[in-house]
């Protein structure tokens, strides 16, 4: 059984490692946020942004953390426009 739940899994892997990580990472800063906010919802929005914004900030600052954005651009030959016509 487990056979089967690795071949499933190994094309998938490369994209649900960062996820669980990223979604455990926010998970206890978003109970970090609630401690200091006093379980009031909109200081907990808050508090939880602020604790993720210097986090993330900091692990990018350090070099911890790299994000690799690309940006592949195709170029397609649109057909040539037909001139417009002219009247005497």
């Amino acid at each position: 059984m487990l056979d089967n739940i690795n071949t499933w899994l190994e094309p998938v892997r490369p994209f649900l490692v960062p996820v669980l990580i990223g979604a455990a990472i926010v998970f206890v800063l978003d109970l970090i946020g609630n401690l200091i906010s006093f379980s009031n919802r909109i200081l907990n929005a808050l508090a939880t942004a602020i604790v993720f914004a210097v986090v993330f900030g900091g692990l990018l600052y350090t070099g911890v953390l790299k994000l690799d954005v690309t940006t592949e651009t195709t170029t397609t030959s649109a057909p040539a426009a037909a001139p417009a016509a002219t009247t005497p």
